[in-house]
């Protein structure tokens, strides 16, 4: 089994993701957490968790992790101050972590729009943070994916999606099928080297990472 790193394990996606995982037979997760008492969380779901916070030191958090997950975020409501530290900054101290350690696979959770940041005027500070951080990584000589969902839902997920390199429309998606397509992206072949947008859709979430990978 892979045992994989989840940057973000207590939101809301992260939440998802780490159960996807826990019931998978390929993959192991290992939750990163910042504060002690978050252990029990994971302890309860019989998940293994790691010390770490984003805005301090994270180089010894990659012990056996052989790929990451990072869906850790400020919230797009915190100041841009907290935004850059953990969005951007957290997620380069990461990204350098994972590739000291030989990562084989950094999946990120980033956002649609982060091509063009100054049309969101609310989310622009955001946003910016977002790019940052998806530019470094695609520099980082790692293997990674970049996840561009549209707005996040609490709607129950339905596993249809739709994916493309820009979808060119807004919308929403559960973050249920957020999170299955950052796990699915985990596998070795899919959408490697990839950005791509994804909205709810028709299209089974593994036949759309299929064929996009295959474009």
């Amino acid at each position: 089994m892979e045992n994989i790193l989840i940057a973000g394990a207590t939101g809301a996606t992260g939440k998802r993701v780490i159960e996807i995982l826990n019931s998978s037979e390929s993959f192991n997760p290992l939750a990163l957490i910042r504060k002690e008492e978050q252990r029990q969380i994971f302890d309860d779901m019989e998940v293994e968790s790691v010390m770490g916070d984003l805005e301090g030191d994270v180089s010894h958090v990659m012990k056996g992790i052989d790929k990451v997950i990072f869906a850790a975020g400020s919230g797009s409501k915190t100041g841009p101050d907290k935004t850059i530290a953990v969005d951007q900054e957290g997620a380069k101290k990461l990204i350098d972590a994972a590739k000291k350690a030989k990562v084989k696979k950094f999946v990120m959770l980033s956002a649609m729009g982060t091509d063009n940041p100054e049309e969101h005027k609310e989310l622009e500070h955001y946003l910016k943070a977002k790019k940052e951080a998806d530019d470094y990584l695609r520099e980082s000589g790692l293997t990674y994916t970049i996840v561009q969902p549209g707005r996040l839902s609490d709607d129950l997920g339905l596993a249809k999606v739709k994916v493309a390199e820009k979808l060119n429309e807004r919308g929403e998606i559960s973050r249920d099928d957020v999170a299955f397509i950052l796990v699915m992206s985990l596998a070795d072949p899919l959408v490697k080297n990839m950005s791509f947008e994804a909205l709810e859709g028709e299209e089974s979430i593994k036949a759309a990472l299929i064929d996009i990978s295959n474009l």
